[in-house]
């Protein structure tokens, strides 16, 4: 099985804030840092760092090259990535001192996907590879339409959700993997189990991996629900946790392991991802998650 991940290559503008700034409010930051990110770039980096051979297509402006090279340098392969004129997509971070964020993002080169560039990268893999997606570039929509008449398996993270989505057929993906903000944008509920059963309702046939932050997350394939808690860890930014076990749970569907222990494997890798500032580098690697202490 090969795997791709179609997403966004960012550069991440972060700033260190006492607190989020609120309407009409001036606040000086106590730093900044610049940092490769982007969900899809993200998602990437850890699958590779979980131990799984990943492809990445995508966009970068002029700015870009370091976004390639960061794949190249974590062993993602790039033949699929572009570099375009223009800027490249970008995020303003804030990160407070609980290490909580918010952030603002530009869409740039993640925005230039063309039907010529998805059919020649889609070219390279056959059905029953793995394709895994966000929505943070353009033509999402034309992708899963695409990847599903060729038999892909679609992974969504449906982030950040908004009504771009509305375009996409979802009954084509396989596994959603979402947090509970997503959910409740995604169903209109707010409780867990009650997102959990309207995904169900509306796309029956989906396995879904729900996370809850500090609650855990859940797993749900048909009547089947497997419960995980969170590592109990000191967060210092939050930027790539979601990322971070995006990435590590599929890649333990990829290795064949079972769906408790892929939820357990990437609630610790999130887990020592925040105790890290920034947000690819936080990602840990394979062999630093199973020699953690965490618990």
């Amino acid at each position: 099985m090969k795997v791709l991940c179609f997403g966004s290559l960012n550069i991440d503008y972060v700033y260190s804030v006492d607190h989020m700034v609120i309407k009409g409010e001036t606040e000086t930051s106590n730093g900044v840092s610049v940092n490769p990110g982007g969900k899809g770039l993200n998602q990437s980096i850890s699958l590779a760092r979980a131990g799984v051979n990943v492809w990445h297509a995508g966009m970068v402006g002029e700015e870009g090259q370091f976004l390639i090279d960061r794949c190249i340098e974590n062993g993602v392969d790039s033949k699929y990535i572009r570099m375009i004129d223009g800027r490249s997509g970008h995020t303003i971070i804030q990160v407070d001192k609980s290490g909580d964020n918010s952030i603002i993002l530009f869409g740039g080169a993640n925005q230039k996907m063309t039907p010529e560039f998805i059919n020649e990268v889609l070219g390279g893999f056959e059905s029953g590879d793995m394709i895994l997606l966000q929505n943070e570039i353009n033509l999402l929509d034309m992708i899963i339409d695409k990847a599903y008449e060729k038999g892909l398996i679609i992974v969504l993270n449906p982030s950040p959700y908004n009504d771009t989505l509305k375009a996409c057929d979802m009954s084509k993906v396989s596994y959603f993997i979402l947090n509970e903000i997503e959910g409740e944008q995604m169903t209109g509920e707010k409780e867990p189990d009650n997102i959990l059963e309207g995904i169900k309702r509306m796309y029956p046939t989906a396995k879904v991996v729900l996370t809850l932050g500090e609650a855990g997350s859940i797993y749900m394939d048909g009547d089947r629900i497997l419960r995980q808690d969170a590592y109990k860890v000191k967060a210092v930014d939050t930027t790539a946790a979601g990322d971070t076990f995006t990435g590590y749970f599929i890649s333990s569907v990829i290795k064949g392991a079972s769906p408790s222990e892929g939820l357990r494997l990437a609630a610790k890798a999130s887990a020592i991802a925040v105790t890290k500032p920034g947000a690819l580098d936080s990602i840990p690697k394979l062999d630093e998650v199973y020699e953690n202490p965490v618990e």
